[in-house]
């Protein structure tokens, strides 16, 4: 059974940390994207469409776009933090795993 030091602990929280703010990053970046992405369509279609003019109050609006961002900033922190534990576990594995050749 091997110790664990102090060292690599604090090392690999600290590696935690930077894929937790980079993942929240690139969340709130995609969130970004998808808001205007979704309010576009949303408001030109309350303007123009007699049925959404009809049936969706600003409270809908806001739902629409607002949901649309809170998935895009899940599902994006969610494969950001899922992509960097895959490389770090493989840059830990042991070396014969590291061969993934087939020759």
């Amino acid at each position: 059974m091997s110790t664990v030091t102090r060292a690599y602990l604090d090392q690999r929280l600290a590696a935690a940390k930077r894929c937790s703010k980079e993942a929240a990053m690139a969340g709130a970046k995609a969130a970004a994207v998808a808001t205007v992405a979704a309010a576009v369509p949303t408001l030109a279609s309350v303007r123009m469409l007699p049925w959404a003019k009809a049936h969706l109050n600003p409270t809908g609006q806001a739902l629409i776009i607002s949901t649309v961002a809170g998935m895009a900033y899940f599902i994006v922190a969610d494969k950001t933090i899922l992509s960097m534990a895959r490389k770090h576990s493989f840059e830990d594995a042991p070396e014969h795993l590291k061969n993934t050749s087939f020759h």
